[in-house]
């Protein structure tokens, strides 16, 4: 096989036909990156598949050389790629480039070397320094000798510094065959300041044990059935099970992957994986810097490590025996890409476990409805804890009517007198309480009660968000900042109202409530970077923060023994978004953070502030009753044809030119109109329901039903392959998790 096909990095969704020169023969492989000739210069690219004959008839380019040995891609993945380019209607070199981190990809980031200095022979150099004592010409290279004598290895920097020298005695050493020079590849360690305590394999409760017994079986035979729903209510010990089963997979000589879907997870999920596992745990995510990206990635593909943990990308970790893939927190919404290849973590993990022969655990307190639909069909294995670990009791919740109870003097409170009272109860027992409410911000919106003007912005189809701090008025889609007004920018009229509620009002009102208490609030406007998550919850887990408020960040994944109250402020707010899954997510949302409550020995409470209390899916979350609320939704779902019964594909149109945008949309839809056939139903090309981001109105044709592989693929094809009208942008999201 003579021909390599390779793809360069210029989304031609094309591959091209290069000749493998003798002298490359039997070292291009599929998956190794290589120079070609393309046009009048040199470019990288990648190898996709090799082949004995081409389909040209004009004489070949030949390759010109292989590139680093770093850049192979190992050819499961290859194979993973082309099947995500078809799926998710994107080109063959997006799908390549989301197999491998920037810093590999690009070639430019290298291995971080140490130069090590040491004497040849011992003997030889103490003759040396003895010959030469009272030479004064040479006493810089006996300085450097006594140096080395005393440490019998040393860093160029500390030989330097302690020899007070500079690098040219060293070289005449050298040279002279008395002190030797190493070059040593460093590792740089993302986690090299924090301190890892090891543990042990704890007794698995029945439950977990009948789970780890299932996934065992698995391990020991994928023939069957390769994917498993691990689904336990909160505090019932799922990590345990990862661990064990991890651990299983170790012994049978194969690799794991752990997906968690928050960066700022990462740290506290390595450190107990590290506490197992050591140094057998690397770390992949896009807060790293490039170098430590390049160098974890590294030992992954150098068969260094054992376990990658980490977010969506860590999926790609290029592991060759891969044997078990963690996919934690399996419904969370981040677990979906934003941009080509706009691929699902969870759906590709299944895949590649399925194309590798590895067993996937998807885990989850309130498992999305594909999952658990695929699991009560028998499509995948179900395991279940229904049990906190050590028999705690889940924690007992107090609805509270915020149109009756959230009342201070007869008038609307953000805080119900209940809430008060169960936070001030807390206070006096040294007890920790987290406050949750899914807005930041100060306000929502700032009005004019004079004219009725609404601060808008400009770019986009919202309201500004006031934020009193930074005394500024902010969009959260597009990011563009103005100062607060003081006067009516329309009327002049003072009479300038904020209205609406954000975490930093909550944090501002528990101020002056609670003032003797130690408050922290934790969103995306005051945590910057992943140091200032962990700080904070450092705080909180040493007892110096008594109230924590914050956003869905706090909703998920955090173990506090001492927290036994959660205050939900506004359980509704996500309830009447224009979204078929927007109950599903309020479910998920409430349930997980109602269970970072009495996770220790005193039993919590959450207390859940609603205008709606007899809503179906407050009242199932607020039972904590999974079955229940799926039942009820899944009835909408059926009969409507959304996920899980049909696939959904959300078709965008974007363009400055409103008129553009709806004409082409519609344009579109008249190409594609012959194919939806009797089982597809079809939203016509309608306005986004947030018309207006970044300046570009936004249209969308909504396809969801079954059979639709032939539709989306001749789809990809008219994206990939038309020429657009200039000045529109089109691309499809496939299996969408957001209709927005």
């Amino acid at each position: 096989m003579n021909i390599a096909k390779v793809i360069v990095d210029l989304s031609l969704d094309k591959a091209f036909d290069y000749n493998i020169p003798e002298e490359l023969k039997g070292r291009v492989h599929i998956g190794v990156q290589v120079k070609v000739p393309f046009g009048r210069s040199s470019r990288r690219g990648y190898v996709l598949n090799i082949v004995e004959k081409s389909d040209f008839d004009s004489p070949l380019k030949d390759i010109h050389s292989i590139c680093e040995r770093h850049t192979k891609i190992p050819e499961p993945l290859v194979k993973l790629g082309r099947w995500m380019a078809d799926y998710y209607c994107c080109s063959r070199e997006q799908a390549v480039r989301t197999l491998l981190p920037r810093a590999v990809r690009s070639g430019k980031v290298k291995h971080k070397t140490l130069k090590l200095f040491s004497v040849v022979d011992t003997k030889e150099a103490e003759e040396f320094v003895i010959e030469h004592a009272e030479k004064k010409r040479y006493e810089p290279q006996l300085t450097v000798l006594r140096t080395l004598l005393r440490h019998k290895e040393v860093s160029q920097e500390q030989l330097l510094k302690e020899s007070g020298v500079t690098i040219s005695p060293v070289k005449t050493l050298i040279k002279n065959g008395l002190v030797s020079e190493e070059k040593r590849v460093v590792r740089r360690d993302p986690f090299a300041d924090v301190t890892i305590i090891a543990d042990q394999p704890q007794q698995p409760t029945p439950e977990q044990k009948m789970a780890l017994e299932k996934i065992y079986s698995m391990l020991d035979d994928v023939s069957e059935k390769h994917t498993l729903l691990l689904h336990g209510v909160t505090s019932s010990g799922k990590t345990e099970v990862y661990l064990q089963a991890i651990a299983k997979a170790l012994g049978k000589g194969k690799e794991a992957i752990v997906l968690v879907p928050e960066i700022a997870l990462t740290p506290q999920t390595v450190r107990r994986f590290r506490a197992r596992f050591g140094d057998m745990v690397s770390v992949l995510h896009s807060r790293l810097t490039e170098g430590e990206r390049f160098d974890e990635w590294s030992k992954i593909n150098d068969s260094l490590v054992k376990i990658a943990v980490g977010a969506r990308s860590a999926l790609f970790a290029p592991f060759q025996k891969l044997g078990l893939i963690i996919v934690d927190e399996e419904h969370e919404s981040s677990y979906k890409q934003g941009e080509a290849p706009r691929y699902h973590a969870r759906d590709v993990a299944v895949l590649r476990g399925q194309m590798e022969n590895a067993v996937v655990i998807l885990g989850s307190a309130t498992p999305s409805f594909e999952t658990y639909k695929n699991a009560v069909d028998g499509k995948y294995e179900l395991a279940e804890l229904k049990k906190r670990v050590d028999d705690c009791l889940l924690p007992s919740v107090k609805v509270v009517d915020n149109r009756l109870g959230a009342l201070d003097n007869d008038k609307p409170s953000i805080f119900s007198k209940m809430l008060v009272n169960e936070v001030r109860g807390r206070l006096e027992k040294g007890e920790q309480t987290i406050l949750f409410l899914n807005r930041r911000g100060f306000a929502r919106q700032m009005m004019c009660d004079h004219c009725g003007y609404v601060a808008e912005c400009p770019q986009c189809s919202v309201s500004y968000t006031y934020h009193k701090k930074r005394e500024s008025l902010t969009c959260h889609l597009c990011g563009d900042v103005i100062r607060s007004y003081v006067r009516c920018p329309k009327c002049n009229a003072e009479d300038i109202r904020y209205s609406g509620t954000g975490t930093e009002k909550i944090e501002a009102i528990a101020n002056a409530i609670f003032s003797k208490a130690r408050i922290e609030r934790m969103d995306s406007d005051t945590m910057r970077k992943t140091s200032s998550y962990e700080a904070v919850l450092n705080k909180f887990k040493r007892g110096e923060i008594d109230i924590l408020i914050g956003t869905q960040m706090i909703a998920k994944g955090l173990h506090f023994p001492n927290v036994t109250l959660v205050g939900v402020l506004n359980a509704d707010q996500g309830l009447y978004i224009p979204d078929f899954r927007s109950d599903e997510r309020t479910f998920q949302l409430l349930t997980q953070v109602a269970g970072r409550a009495g996770r220790g020995d005193v039993r919590g409470e959450v207390v859940v502030q609603t205008f709606n209390p007899d809503n179906e899916t407050i009242r199932c979350s607020v039972a904590q009753d999974f079955n229940a609320f799926f039942k009820y939704d899944m009835e909408m779902r059926e009969a409507l044809a959304y996920p899980p019964f049909g696939h959904l594909l959300a078709v965008h149109f974007r363009s400055e030119d409103q008129q553009l945008c709806s004409n082409y949309a519609e344009q579109f839809m008249q190409h594609i109109r012959p194919l939806c056939h009797e089982k597809v139903i079809v939203t016509e090309p309608a306005p986004s329901p947030i018309e207006r981001v970044k300046g570009k109105y936004r249209y969308m044709i909504i396809l969801r039903g079954e059979k639709i592989k032939m539709l989306r693929r001749y789809i990809r094809r008219m994206i990939l392959d038309t020429r657009h009208p200039k000045g529109i942008d089109i691309y499809v999201d496939v299996d969408a998790q957001s209709l927005l």
